[in-house]
């Protein structure tokens, strides 16, 4: 696996059960293989291809709160670069702390978890791990600049001008709505002095260059105040792959520890009102970095963790005797990511009614696609597009289904990458989305062929394979260019045909983890700040990637006709 492929951990749960669920009436879907004239000599098979309107729907702002992870970093593609940093609220674990008599901070310490996969032990008896949350230029990851300031923006829980509970939503942009902007003064407060102990003198120096090195190696956490008979730091733990900073004490002497026996560290919403939490900014080292996925729902590795000192006795020689404490302040649930797009590649709203010759795809504030399956009127059988369709693989009585003409074996929405636009435009394959996400853009839901797809829901990239195919690449091979995505709708197409289903538009997005979008799971829509459209939303796995990929829709010229966005369906009939 390379290292910037993206493989989330996110379970979701009671998909198989789906799958035994069926009508009496209705007629099961087979796979094409298993009925065909050389077999069964009364039916034949055959396959037709429908015309699929496809169009582009640029992204306004896009909501950034209630993702679950969260994004750090620099991102650069075929549409330009995108720059994301966030604001977190910050929650500690116990309320009215007894820090002690002399409480002194030994050390304040930031960490920020990658989503890593261990994958064994090395010379030396370390653990290895491999990264799956870090996007980057080729094989070896760039490093960013981080800056952390104390925030100033109270974050709301509720909306104050919407419904009764209504969540507040904020958005990619640095704002609450439309008409309320959050300030960067706003969230760039006092800045935390990065800091780091100096292993000849023992001493704590300051950091200039706040240069993040992103690797893939783990954490040894050690004690600097017991040392071993060789006189070296004690080993407390060890942890997985991720930013690990140590911050100055200062500023945490004075906004925690002074405040022992105050109201503001008794509970929750006094404390976030009093400290508001932290805002992380990510900037370029060179004109270059990397873009991180981020743990920050981790309860055990994902906090800033103070580590502090009391005095508990005297000795008789007049030396303290000091015992070792720690206060622990997690990321709370309020976090909201900010998105700077600085794209060479415009993004324009396609032609919902004709649609468009390219399609255009990109994760954050970028674009999604409208898919319009049997538009328009046929003039030879006078009737809706739709209508013909249905009349020619079933029966109907009073417009409902009655009987079946043909029994769809499989049928699948066929997208052919653009290769001559990414490769004008110099696109690194390995920036190509694997996954894409189609959903029932009406009811903002997964179709019925996601709940049926079983296969693998624990490892996304490996997740829902028969339903929404992975990008098919030169020669199959997991570097080489990008060729298309099959993605499986036969169910989908089921429904419309034997259960009356509404043919509703469908929505394309490129997607994170497919895992995210099961309504069990997780929020799967957040909300997009228009003015026209008061009711769109985007799937959150496609916030969630900075990715983006340019395919061949409906309206494409004769010399690109073979590359045209198309259905396909697979049917056996009776041949007589």
């Amino acid at each position: 696996m390379k290292k910037n492929r993206i493989a989330l951990q996110i379970i979701s749960f009671g998909l198989i059960i789906l799958s035994f669920i069926a009508c009496d009436d209705d007629f099961a879907t087979l796979e094409s293989d298993l009925i065909n004239s050389g077999i069964a000599t009364n039916f034949d098979t055959d396959t037709d291809k429908f015309d699929v309107i496809a169009y582009t729907k640029a992204l306004a702002p896009v909501q950034t709160n209630q993702l679950g992870l969260t994004t750090l970093g620099i991102y650069d593609d075929a549409y330009g670069r995108t720059t994301s940093s966030f604001v977190t609220q910050l929650t500690p674990v116990t309320y009215s702390p007894t820090f002690g008599d002399e409480a002194k901070i030994d050390s304040v310490v930031v960490n920020l978890p990658y989503f890593s996969t261990a994958t064994g032990t090395d010379d030396d008896g370390n653990i290895t791990y491999t990264l799956d949350s870090v996007i980057s230029k080729g094989e070896d990851y760039k490093n960013i600049k981080l800056r952390i300031f104390e925030n100033n923006y109270f974050i709301r829980d509720f909306d104050p001008s919407g419904s009764f509970s209504e969540d507040q939503a904020y958005f990619s942009n640095q704002t609450a709505s439309s008409s309320e902007s959050i300030s960067t003064t706003a969230l760039e407060g006092s800045e935390l002095i990065f800091v780091d102990y100096d292993d000849t003198t023992g001493s704590i120096m300051t950091v200039v260059d706040n240069e993040i090195d992103i690797n893939d190696k783990g954490y040894s956490l050690k004690d600097v105040n017991e040392l071993d008979e060789n006189g070296d730091k004690t080993l407390l733990s060890n942890q997985s792959p991720g930013i690990r900073i140590m911050l100055d004490p200062t500023f945490w002497e004075n906004k925690i520890l002074a405040k022992e026996g105050d109201v503001v560290l008794s509970n929750l919403n006094n404390f976030t009102d009093y400290f508001r939490g932290l805002y992380f900014r990510a900037e370029t080292i060179d004109d270059d970095g990397s873009f991180l996925i981020l743990n920050t729902g981790s309860a055990n590795n994902a906090n800033v963790t103070i580590y502090y000192s009391k005095l508990t006795a005297s000795t008789t020689d007049g030396d303290d005797v000091r015992d070792s404490s720690t206060y622990v302040l997690n990321f709370g649930s309020n976090k909201i990511n900010f998105l700077e797009n600085d794209f060479t590649l415009p993004i324009d709203d396609g032609d919902s009614d004709a649609g468009d010759s390219k399609i255009y795809l990109k994760g954050g504030q970028g674009a999604i696609a409208g898919i319009k399956l049997f538009e328009g009127y046929n003039d030879e059988a006078g009737m809706s597009n739709y209508d013909k369709f249905r009349n020619d693989y079933v029966n109907l009585e009073d417009n409902k289904f009655s009987s079946s003409k043909r029994l769809v074996n499989e049928a699948n929405l066929v997208f052919y990458v653009d290769r001559d636009q990414l490769d004008i435009l110099n696109e690194d394959p390995d920036n190509e989305p694997n996954r894409l996400y189609l959903y029932d853009a009406v009811n903002k839901e997964p179709l019925i062929d996601y709940y049926l797809d079983v296969t693998n829901s624990n490892l996304p990239s490996f997740s829902k394979l028969r339903h929404l195919g992975a990008l098919q690449r030169v020669d199959d091979e997991p570097g080489n260019k990008g060729v298309k995505y099959k993605l499986k709708i036969t169910e989908h197409i089921n429904n419309l045909l034997l259960r009356d289903s509404t043919n509703v538009e469908l929505g394309l997005a490129v997607s994170l983890n497919v895992n995210i979008e099961d309504p069990s799971v997780s929020f799967s829509q957040n909300k997009v700040q228009t003015v026209d459209d008061l009711d769109l939303t985007v799937p959150v796995s496609s916030i969630l990637t900075p990715r983006g990929t340019i395919l061949y829709g409906n309206n494409t010229p004769e010399s690109d006709e073979s590359k045209r966005v198309y259905l396909e369906i697979h049917y056996t009939e009776p041949n007589y």
